[in-house]
């Protein structure tokens, strides 16, 4: 692997570090936030309800990520099938154009003789 790759990869994964982090810490937030609004809750039922209110947000997020991944997936093959297949009109297009062009060029050369 090139080092312009290996370091775009290890940036690439530094990010994603960080934003699963954000994710989690907005999911704790959330979680306290949540349980705030159940006063009746013993400390250690507060932590059970945190705790699988994270986990559920995390699963959550896993199946959303991963689900956005197979569609880039699918998206990048399919705009990659319509780029080779513009590519090749344009290629057969302007072949047909020198072509054109070297055909006049000869009629008339030809004709002006």
């Amino acid at each position: 692997m090139k080092p312009d790759e290996e370091s775009a990869r290890g940036l690439a994964q530094v990010e994603g570090y960080l934003l699963l982090n954000a994710e989690v810490d907005e999911a704790r937030r959330q979680a306290v936030r949540f349980t705030g609004q159940l006063p009746w809750l013993t400390s250690a039922q507060r932590e059970d309800v945190e705790r699988v209110y994270v986990a559920d947000r995390m699963a959550v997020c896993r199946e959303s990520l991963t689900r956005i991944a197979a569609r880039a997936a699918e998206l990048r093959g399919e705009y990659t099938a319509r780029y080779e297949q513009l590519r090749t009109r344009c290629v057969a297009v302007s072949a047909m154009a020198v072509g054109v062009v070297s055909g006049i060029c000869a009629v008339v050369s030809l004709v002006g003789r």
